[in-house]
């Protein structure tokens, strides 16, 4: 049976931007601040490197009752026991990784744009990773998405989507009215000297966001 999954505040992690001595520190200390959701991203790890830190980051989200989400490997995936993965358009589709990491796992695909949204659905996808909404260093080839095409996503499917790149402070209150599930951050909380202090403040932000939706 897939977990009960609440997006709101979903932390990516990245090891050349944390402030901290490990990924698990950082990843327990965001989620004393409020994270729902951890996705374990870690691009120039070895497999046997991300593999034990996953094992790690597995421990401590089990402890918080947080959901595990690992990027792109599926393998890493089934050999800790995450919730799921997350993949993106280069990797496998959604109905083949389903295939390999089972039906009891969450599957969420990035999408950029309308088509893909509606293909990752058909293919059954659990939720989007819609971005990037804004530039951003952590992933300087990522295009940027527009808040039209980010409408037009919305409209279409009822997957909850979940927007990343350049999510801060700053620009959560733009996604007022946009029908967003949950906000992607990276560096504006594992690049931050009090990382539980900074996930509090983005996810009380978000918290009014959505506040304010449901009263309009």
């Amino acid at each position: 049976m897939k977990p009960e999954i609440d997006y709101s505040l979903y932390l990516v992690t990245d090891s050349e931007l944390m402030t901290t001595a490990t990924v698990e520190e950082s990843v327990e200390l965001a989620l004393l601040g409020g994270v729902t959701a951890v996705q374990l991203r870690e691009k120039t790890a070895s497999s046997r490197e991300f593999y034990n830190t996953a094992l790690r980051v597995r421990e401590i989200t089990r402890k918080h009752g947080v959901p595990l989400i690992i990027n792109d490997r599926l393998d890493i995936a089934i050999a800790v026991n995450a919730d799921g993965a997350h993949i993106g358009q280069r990797d496998l589709p959604p109905d083949a990784a389903r295939s390999i990491i089972g039906e009891d796992k969450i599957i969420g695909v990035s999408v950029s744009g309308l088509a893909e949204a509606k293909e990752a659905e058909r293919l059954g996808a659990d939720y989007l990773g819609v971005g990037a909404m804004y530039a951003t260093n952590t992933k300087t080839d990522a295009a940027v998405v527009s808040f039209e095409e980010l409408t037009k996503i919305r409209a279409a499917t009822n997957l909850p989507l979940v927007v990343i790149g350049g999510i801060n402070k700053e620009t959560i209150p733009g996604f007022l009215g946009t029908g967003v599930g949950g906000i992607a951050v990276v560096s504006a909380i594992i690049a931050q000297t009090d990382i539980t202090a900074a996930a509090r403040e983005i996810k009380e932000l978000f918290v009014k966001v959505k506040a304010r939706l449901t009263n309009l």
